[in-house]
C-alpha cells in the first residue's frame, strides 16, 4: 500500500487506504504506528476499504503541541474523513487507539457505522494510573529508548515474550521510531481523558469489545461488566494486551463477522 498524506493544524500525516467498500479506520495504541494493522488487513476482504493512519507524533506523522488529547486526535481523523469525503465509517482502535475512536464517536456519531475496541477500556484513568503516568514521562524524559526496549515485552503475556520473541523484536523495532516528543504528548493526553462508558449503554452504533484474560495493561475483570453492556458483542481472547498477534485466529473472524452483521 502506497503511503498519502494530510496536513492538519499545519502538520503533516501519513496513512493508507486500500481496497472498496464498507470502510473500517485503524487507529494504532500507544508506542505503535499504522504498520501493526498490516496482518488483520491482509486477512480481511477485498470488498472493504481499509484505512490506517499515524496518530500524531507516531510513525511518520508529526507532533501538534505538547500535549496530544484523545479529543484533538480525534479531530485529526475527521479531517482524514473529511478529505477522503467518506459518509460513515468503522472504527477498530487498539489500546489508546480505542480511546480515540470513542472521542470520535462521541463527537461525530451520525458518522460511526460501529467501533471496535481491542484491548482498550471506555473508563479514564483512575488516580493511580495517572500517577503511573507521571512516573513514565519522568522515565522518558531520561531516556525514551530505554522506557520504549523495557515497555514493550511487558505487553505481551509471560510466556509469549518467549515464544514470540520476533514479534515482540518487531513490535520493539517499531515504537523505537516513536519520537519523544510524540510519547510524552500521548502519555499526557491519555492522563487527562475523559471517561466514555456511557456510549456502551447509550450510542446508536453497536460494539465489538476484544478483551484478553492475560491483558497485563487491563486486567480482565476490571472490563468485564463493559462486555455485558447492551450494545457490544464482547469477544474474549486468551493472551495479552496484543491481541492482534497474540489471538490473531480469534480477533480476525471477530471483526470479519462483526463488519458483515453491521
Amino acid at each position: 500500500m502506497s503511503t498519502r498524506t494530510l496536513t492538519f493544524k499545519q502538520v503533516t500525516f501519513h496513512f493508507t487506504s486500500k481496497g472498496s467498500g464498507p470502510t473500517i479506520i485503524f487507529l494504532h495504541g500507544f508506542l505503535e504506528n499504522k504498520e501493526m494493522w498490516n496482518g488483520i488487513i491482509n486477512g480481511l476482504p477485498t470488498a472493504l476499504r481499509k484505512i490506517t493512519v499515524d496518530l500524531p507524533g507516531h510513525g511518520k506523522s508529526g507532533n501538534i503541541g505538547y500535549i496530544h488529547t484523545m479529543e484533538e486526535m480525534a479531530e485529526m481523523v475527521k479531517a482524514l474523513v473529511d478529505k477522503l469525503k467518506l459518509k460513515k465509517v468503522f472504527l477498530a482502535g487498539h489500546s489508546m487507539g480505542g480511546y480515540v475512536a470513542l472521542a470520535f464517536a462521541e463527537k461525530h456519531p451520525e458518522m460511526v457505522k460501529g467501533i471496535i475496541l481491542m484491548n482498550s477500556t471506555t473508563r479514564a484513568d483512575s488516580d493511580q494510573k495517572k500517577k503511573d503516568r507521571d512516573r513514565a514521562i519522568q522515565l522518558v524524559k531520561n531516556n525514551h529508548k530505554s522506557f520504549i526496549r523495557n515497555a514493550i515485552p511487558h505487553l505481551f503475556r509471560p510466556k509469549n515474550r518467549r515464544n514470540m520473541l520476533e514479534h515482540v523484536n518487531h513490535v520493539k523495532a517499531e515504537a523505537l521510531k516513536t519520537s519523544k516528543q510524540g510519547v510524552i504528548a500521548a502519555l499526557e493526553g491519555m492522563k487527562i481523558r475523559d471517561d466514555r462508558e456511557v456510549l456502551l449503554h447509550f450510542a446508536p452504533y453497536p460494539f465489538l469489545f476484544i478483551a484478553a484474560k492475560n491483558d497485563p495493561v487491563f486486567p480482565f475483570e476490571v472490563l468485564e461488566d463493559q462486555l455485558q453492556a447492551n450494545r457490544v458483542t464482547p469477544c474474549i481472547t486468551e493472551n495479552g494486551h496484543m491481541a492482534h498477534l497474540e489471538d490473531f485466529d480469534t480477533v480476525l473472524p471477530a471483526m470479519k463477522k462483526f463488519v458483515r452483521e453491521n
